[in-house]
């Protein structure tokens, strides 16, 4: 594991992309109030909403306890040398509270959005990885060192993460991931999968709303290929996703049927479990369904001892 500390995120977090789409008063607002719902992390992305480093630190300056988090920032977006500087400003700024999580991307957004090269997406990030620890960084340092993760899926980078980072921050992921993703780190790296989430315990209603968000990942190469590794074929993959994945994807129903979903996720070696909520309105803050998804922290079982690798 690199020098990166690791962070402390508590079972279970929040992810979510409708605080972009609020004015910044009122995003701060609500992370105010999840702070003190107690959830462990906010986790906010990277795409084409908000600078998220920018974002970061307004939301923490509203906040006094969790922790904010990157999911992800883009490699892309900024050179290596930035990407240190921001990381180690904010750890510096709020100490143990801000997590960098840093990742490749998708070929579709670096090409577009950044009009970059997206190419042998490992190597890239073993590259920038070195830079960003040979970054030159005169400023005041942070008390103690930073926290950093790395979005993975496959094999080698879920193994560049226990190497080079505190761990991995996994996304659109069923549990049986999570199973491979832990023998794959090992028992110390932190894993902290996101799980999408839909309080809705009409079948027909919760999919229909599960698909709109599924449709767009999977036509992504990343996140079908990695189902693909776990077994998950063309009649599962195609269009917005068979009922068996659409359900193993997204975790839909009653708050019993979610906090069983969060649980299998920590039984199975996550460390961290962070929800995005998808609802019929999708601009809106969800803040009644993350007022009832507090409720079941009390009653998860964290990871409770490490486990042992299989991997050589």
């Amino acid at each position: 594991m690199s020098d990166a500390s690791a962070p402390k995120l508590g079972p279970l977090g929040i992810w979510t992309f409708r605080l972009d789409l609020q004015p910044m008063a009122r995003a701060r607002e609500a992370a105010a109030e999840l702070d003190e719902l107690g959830f462990g992390a906010l986790w906010v992305p990277e795409a084409v909403g908000r600078e998220p480093f920018a974002s970061a630190a307004l939301l923490l300056s509203a906040t006094n306890r969790m922790t904010v988090a990157t999911g992800i920032a883009s490699l892309y977006a900024r050179t290596a040398v930035t990407m240190n500087a921001g990381w180690r400003t904010l750890s510096e700024a709020f100490p143990g509270r801000f997590l960098l999580g840093v990742g490749v991307s998708h070929r579709s957004v670096v090409e577009g959005a950044h009009r970059g090269r997206y190419d042998r997406p490992y190597r890239t990030m073993v590259d920038y990885l070195d830079r960003m620890d040979d970054a030159t960084f005169l400023a005041a340092a942070p008390p103690a060192a930073p926290s950093r993760v790395l979005a993975a899926l496959g094999p080698r980078m879920l193994r560049l993460a226990a190497e080079r980072s505190a761990g991995a921050h996994t996304y659109f992921v069923p549990v049986e991931h999570t199973k491979v993703a832990r023998d794959v780190l090992g028992g110390d790296a932190v894993l902290a999968p996101a799980q999408t989430v839909v309080l809705e315990t009409d079948p027909v209603e919760a999919r229909r709303i599960a698909r709109g968000f599924m449709q767009m990942y999977l036509a992504l190469p990343n996140y079908t290929e990695n189902l693909r590794r776990l077994g998950w074929g063309d009649d599962d993959l195609a269009g917005e996703g068979s009922d068996g994945l659409v359900d193993a994807i997204v975790a839909w129903g009653s708050l019993d049927r979610i906090a069983d979903r969060v649980q299998a996720h920590l039984d199975a070696g996550a460390d961290h479990v962070s929800l995005q909520v998808l609802s019929a309105d999708r601009q809106s803050l969800p803040m009644p369904e993350w007022r009832e998804l507090a409720s079941i922290a009390t009653s998860l079982r964290p990871r409770s001892e490490p486990v042992t690798s299989s991997t050589p």
